[in-house]
């Protein structure tokens, strides 16, 4: 049941394409109520961006959240769940606000916040309020490295993404014979993207990548025009474009990358969001062809999967299944196994079974859903996801790809596009 509504796949598709606290933890004078779990739901705080700069990324998210209770009865859980929806407004400082009221709310766990400034700010509330918090998409490593209880994040961090986007860059240029020389890595200067430029800055050393990293450029990204970064860029005659993004901005930095006819041999972002999500897709038509996003993906042969396709399909035909609706599925699969096998939702009680979460069947690519001493998954695993024909396609690895990778990418006028 959800309070806040704001808001098919095929098979194609897929290929195409999740101890502290004390018995009281509560504001002064308010009690906490339902943990015993029976007819009561499990309240889970969802926060999310869904509007200001990210709203689209948030909006997708909480698609996931919206099918999570009927995907739940699918697979037989056994277990009720309440979402209590807050807009974090794409603001860290409204995400710090909103968890404290999901916290006074009477919210048993959190989870969200796609963004990792605003979901470090909320895993400071959750852990001084003591309150379980789930993770679903937030890469900045710092947050599961501050010795926190109360935080879990299904979702890889920055150096976990970055050193299999990396490999699977070298699996690209092997697959297709074509290897650049020379990149210049375009990057949003926010929490996560300045976590991955260092990220990039220390491991890129260590991976004997073939190409040298000839510039690396920085914006804001709210920024509205970015013809100033993409002239810099095209004037390394930099061979690759590797862009940590956002949507909007991905968006920007495409059209003026058309606009001033810079055709790089590729671009191929080292595990950023951005570049397959539906908005980009229909607002750049066949200049979003071809671009390849090295990310974390569903996992077309778990047997979850097409539960979440099915349910996926009938409340939302028109929209895509991508690794926003995964992840956030996911997050509330966490704190529903943990509350099925717990059956309190008491903050110690859940503690305790998250810590010892082990999901060997979810949705996306990976080993087990479990976490180590700090709260992280150390299981989850990326794939290179080609623009092909409209599609967020799997072309690598191999053994899992739907269609063979394109690169270098195909010129802007190219007939190849459509």
């Amino acid at each position: 049941m959800a309070k806040d509504n704001k808001s098919g796949i095929s098979r194609r598709q897929f290929a195409v394409g999740i101890a502290a606290g004390g018995a009281a933890l509560t504001a002064p004078g308010i009690m906490r109520t339902a943990w015993a779990q029976g007819s009561a739901p499990l309240k889970i705080g969802v926060l999310l961006p869904k509007s200001g700069v990210q709203a689209g990324l948030g909006q997708a998210c909480q698609r996931g959240a919206d099918i999570a209770q009927a995907v739940l009865n699918d697979l037989n859980y056994g277990v009720k769940i309440e979402l209590i929806n807050a807009d974090t407004e794409s603001n860290v400082d409204v995400a710090r606000t909103q968890t404290e009221k999901l916290i006074n709310g009477g919210a048993n766990v959190l989870t969200g916040a796609f963004d990792s400034g605003q979901s470090a700010a909320i895993a400071q509330v959750a852990e001084q309020r003591g309150i379980p918090y789930i993770i679903n998409i937030a890469a900045a490593p710092q947050i599961t490295e501050q010795g926190y209880k109360y935080v879990f994040r299904n979702f890889p961090t920055a150096p976990m993404l970055i050193t299999d986007a990396l490999a699977l860059q070298k699996e690209l240029f092997a697959a297709t014979g074509k290897t650049p020389k020379t990149a210049v890595l375009m990057s949003v200067n926010d929490t996560f993207g300045t976590a991955m430029q260092n990220g990039i800055k220390g491991l890129f050393p260590t991976l004997n990548m073939p190409y040298q990293i000839v510039d690396v450029i920085s914006y804001d990204p709210r920024a509205k025009d970015l013809s100033v970064e993409v002239a810099k860029a095209k004037a390394t005659k930099a061979e690759l474009l590797m862009p940590v993004s956002r949507l909007n901005d991905a968006i920007l930095l495409v059209q003026e990358m058309v606009k001033q006819r810079w055709e790089p041999m590729g671009i191929v972002n080292p595990g950023a969001p951005g570049m397959y999500e539906q908005q980009f897709y229909q607002t750049l038509g066949k200049y979003s062809e071809f671009c390849v996003s090295n990310v974390p993906w569903l996992n077309p042969k778990s047997k979850m999967t097409p539960v979440l396709a099915k349910r996926f399909k009938e409340k939302f035909p028109k929209d895509l299944l991508e690794l926003n609706v995964g992840f956030t599925f996911e997050a509330i699969l966490i704190a529903a196994d943990a509350y099925k096998r717990t059956k309190s939702a008491h903050p110690n009680a859940m503690i305790e079974a998250l810590r010892a979460t082990k999901i060997d069947d979810h949705v996306m690519v990976g080993g087990p859903i479990q976490f180590n001493p700090k709260g992280q998954n150390v299981n989850i695993k990326s794939a290179a996801v080609q623009n092909l024909k409209r599609q967020p396609t799997v072309v690598l690895p191999a053994d899992s790809a739907a269609a063979k990778p394109v690169f270098p990418m195909p010129g802007w006028g190219a007939k190849a596009r459509g």
